[in-house]
């Protein structure tokens, strides 16, 4: 008895011929140029790992240097206002020694 849609050398369920089903699955012949592709796939998928891998880096890399940066940014600021007062403070200054000459 042939069941439809099931390969004959894989069988029905029969205890006494004991089919081993996993074998019907693997003895698929390969076609042609699906070993070629795979290795392209890999080969793609290798270059996409590295790639982010690269940006990764190069993404820290950036991170780190932005926040230097506003460190930097942030002491010019704090810097230049200092500065700032102490030229109002000079030229408050000078405008009174101005007045009182």
């Amino acid at each position: 008895m042939q069941v439809a849609g099931v390969h004959p050398d894989c069988g029905a369920i029969d205890r006494k011929r004991e089919a081993h089903y996993i074998d019907c699955m693997t003895d698929k012949a390969e076609t042609p140029g699906i070993g070629q592709e795979m290795e392209r796939l890999e080969g793609q998928v290798e270059f996409l790992l590295d790639t982010l891998e690269r940006l990764m880096k190069e993404n820290r890399s950036l991170r780190a240097q932005q926040d230097t940066l506003s460190t930097e940014r942030a002491n010019l600021l704090e810097k230049h206002d200092m500065v700032r007062t102490r030229v109002e403070g000079i030229i408050t200054r000078l405008k009174s020694m101005e007045n009182g000459a």
